[in-house]
């Protein structure tokens, strides 16, 4: 194989300017695919990142939420009837909604931001910050604020760190409630939240006191004593209570947060398509260079046959100058890809990064491009018949 790799190079090599515009496809394809593998990945991993950092084992919502931009509610007490099992730990229920938060900054712009309440009696939280400042959140109207939400909800970190507090509003279905910012956690943006909240129950239903009905949560969260089987508690916990809820371990959560940007959004969709796109543009592009390479030295490639040579060995040829032109458009690509993550990354907040398993799976798939289209233009070689052409 080595003996007859300077072979397909120099044949490679001979006409630069079309090695050029092949390795060009070849880079762009792979960018192509780089992105659009990273910002799916980066979608799931920043909607599921809440479910991540909550300390609980099983957990209900109501079998009409369909996502955490979507939790409808359900009645409390599923969540109370979970401590009749001595396998409970304990139990807390976590409320989740959309406000409308006023920049602090220019006192004149408005924008969502997700809040979140929970019972501050138990640490439920594993993000930087939260369990630190748990304790603050036992005065009335005060939050803690995600130092991660995008710059347009204002300077609340800088001023934060200057004065020790921020006080702004926040609006809720045209009333407004006057809230003081007296810690920050580090949590993160997702494609349905820019920025976020964390409260008491207590200050929650204050900021939503004219839209939430008193006695209905969003999520119960469930906390089992060390040493309980997940699976079998929740199948117990199953049967026992009524269908007007569902009970899910935490991987089942996040699964159930994956299917729905995945399949019940057209985002998953889009960046499949684009990953199809980024490899057909690949294929296209190194195929037409292969072929012209294969059509203007048929004379050659039937020489070869005259004088004994197989077409197994032609064929070798050409995809040996396709694994090439994989490999030596892979690498550019690779390095521009890791670019643009970072340069993604401090533009949007999402967490997008270069990992070992999907440099891999570009690196196989660039190579399965090429080989695809050494494959297709090795066709010509049929035509190379010594008594034709001579």
């Amino acid at each position: 194989m080595l003996r007859k790799l300077p072979t397909a190079w120099l044949q490679l090599r001979h006409q630069k300017i079309r090695l050029i515009v092949a390795l060009a496809g070849v880079v762009f394809s792979v960018v192509i695919v780089f992105m659009q593998f990273g910002l799916r990945d980066a979608l799931f991993d920043s909607a599921v990142r809440f479910y991540k950092g909550l300390e609980g084992d099983c957990f209900l919502i109501s079998p009409r939420s369909t996502a955490l931009i979507a939790m409808e509610t359900f009645p409390d007490r599923r969540l109370s009837q979970a401590l009749a099992f001595e396998e409970v730990e304990f139990v807390t229920p976590i409320y989740l909604d959309q406000g409308q938060w006023k920049n602090p900054g220019t006192r004149d712009y408005w924008r969502n931001i997700f809040i979140v309440g929970f019972d501050i009696r138990y640490p439920i939280f594993s993000f930087p910050g939260a369990e630190e400042n748990r304790k603050k959140l036992e005065i009335s109207d005060v939050v803690l604020f995600d130092r991660d939400s995008r710059a347009e909800f204002g300077p609340v970190v800088p001023k934060f760190s200057q004065k020790g507090s921020v006080t702004t509003e926040i609006g809720s279905r045209g009333a407004n409630r006057s809230v003081k910012v007296v810690g920050l956690y580090k949590m993160g943006t997702s494609f349905g939240s820019d920025g976020n909240l964390i409260t008491s129950h207590l200050n929650f239903l204050r900021i939503f006191n004219t839209s939430r009905r008193i006695g209905f949560i969003n999520v119960g969260l469930i906390k089992l004593k060390p040493g309980i089987d997940v699976d079998l508690f929740k199948n117990k916990l199953k049967a026992y209570l009524p269908k007007d809820v569902k009970v899910l371990s935490k991987q089942e959560l996040m699964d159930f947060e994956k299917n729905y940007w995945e399949s019940s959004t057209a985002i998953g969709f889009v960046f499949n398509l684009g990953v199809m796109l980024g490899i057909m543009v690949g294929v296209v592009v190194v195929y037409q260079i292969l072929y012209t390479n294969v059509s203007e030295h048929l004379s050659e490639y039937a020489t070869l046959k005259a004088i004994g040579y197989r077409h197994q060995y032609l064929l070798s040829l050409v995809l040996q100058q396709a694994f090439l032109i994989a490999i030596l458009g892979y690498i550019p690509g690779f390095l521009i890809a890791s670019i643009q993550y970072e340069v993604t990354k401090q533009a949007t907040l999402l967490p997008i990064t270069m990992t070992l398993n999907r440099a891999l799976l570009v690196l196989v798939a660039t190579i399965a491009m090429c080989f695809i289209s050494g494959a297709s233009a090795v066709q010509k070689l049929k035509a190379a018949d010594p008594a034709d052409i001579f």
